[in-house]
C-alpha cells in the first residue's frame, strides 16, 4: 500500500471509532490488539473490536481526541491521542467513579492488504487507575 492509502484507511478507522461506528471492518481477521505493558490483548477481529468497544462504552463513556496528524509509512502508522472520558464500568478493580479522565496515550497501527493487521496501544496505566483512584477521596473532599 502507498502512504498516502494507509493514511486514508487509518484516518477513516479513527473517524469510525470516534463515531462508535462499524470500525470493525477494518480489521483483518488474524488482527492483534494489545496494551503493551499490561498483558492486555485480544486476538481476531471480533474480539479486538469487542475489546475496544468494552474500554471505550463500557467501562469508561470515551471520545478519544486525536493530539497530532497521523504518522504513516507504507506499511502502518500511529497517532497520539487523549484518552477522555467518564469512568461508568469496572475498570482494573475499580468500581465504577463517575471521574473524568483524560491520559495521553498513543496506538501503532500495522497495516497489510488494506487493513489493520495489529494495533499496540501505549496508555500509561498508572496515570488512569490513578485517577479513577483519586475520585472517591476528591469528591469526599469540601
Amino acid at each position: 500500500m502507498t502512504a498516502e492509502s494507509v493514511r486514508t484507511m487509518v484516518q477513516d478507522y479513527l473517524d469510525t471509532l470516534l463515531a462508535r461506528g462499524d470500525y470493525g471492518r477494518f480489521f483483518a481477521p488474524t488482527v492483534h490488539f494489545e496494551v503493551m505493558g499490561t498483558g492486555q490483548q485480544a486476538d481476531g477481529a471480533e474480539a479486538v473490536e469487542q475489546t475496544i468497544r468494552w474500554l471505550h462504552e463500557a467501562a469508561f463513556d470515551a471520545h478519544p481526541e486525536v493530539v497530532r496528524p497521523l504518522l504513516v509509512g507504507e506499511h502502518g502508522g500511529a497517532a497520539e491521542l487523549i484518552f477522555a472520558g467518564t469512568h461508568t464500568g469496572e475498570f482494573a478493580g475499580v468500581p465504577p467513579t463517575g471521574a473524568s479522565v483524560r491520559v495521553p496515550y498513543s496506538v501503532f497501527y500495522d497495516v497489510a492488504d488494506g487493513r489493520i493487521t495489529a494495533l499496540r496501544a501505549y496508555l500509561p496505566m498508572d496515570q488512569l487507575v490513578g485517577q479513577l483512584q483519586a475520585a472517591p477521596a476528591a469528591a469526599a473532599t469540601p
